[in-house]
């Protein structure tokens, strides 16, 4: 992945790991209160870290860059699945079940950007959270709690730890150039 491209992703999956740990915070089970939280702050400070390192270095090439009409198509497309899969689940009475259902979108999503972004760790990532959201989904079912409980975690830990792995790694690449 090209250094522009690593470091934005990194800094998106920051913001991203707030996003999906404040989600968790809908209905989270008591013991992971703290640790919902303290993702959630470590996620924004790799968000805001590796947003400034994306400033700096704007400039730089990224894979998108003869792609930007096809990656807006790409991204569009999932917004629209993830919409209309919540919409046709909360018309059904199966409210419960949005916050899995845009997991499992977000998660495929990775598979389109590890090609679109020359990023094979995506792919990893993708195949990792379609795994235990299906794993997640099926333990799940006689449940009564909404699904955000059980994917929030799951992503929010997913995304973190890939920003903190990828992270460290752009930085050794930043520091040996």
């Amino acid at each position: 992945m090209l250094l522009r491209d690593a470091l934005y992703t990194t800094a998106w999956f920051g913001l991203m790991t707030t996003v999906w740990f404040g989600w968790a915070q809908e209905a989270p089970l008591q013991r992971l209160r703290r640790p919902l939280v303290g993702g959630s702050i470590v996620g924004g400070l790799v968000a805001i870290g590796f947003g400034v390192l994306t400033a700096l270095h704007w400039q730089d090439p990224s894979a998108l860059e003869s792609r930007y009409p096809l990656f807006g198509i790409v991204v569009g497309a999932e917004v629209v699945l993830a919409g209309l899969g919540a919409l046709l689940l909360a018309r059904t009475g199966r409210s419960r079940w949005m916050a899995w259902w845009v997991a499992l979108v977000v998660a495929v999503h990775f598979l389109s950007l590890a090609w679109l972004l020359d990023g094979l760790s995506l792919a990893v990532l993708a195949v990792i959270e379609v795994v235990a959201l299906i794993i997640a989904g099926s333990r799940m079912r006689d449940d009564t709690y909404p699904t955000s409980r059980f994917v929030g975690p799951i992503m929010g830990s997913t995304l973190l730890v890939y920003a903190l792995v990828g992270g460290a790694a752009t930085l050794i690449r930043i520091s040996a150039a």
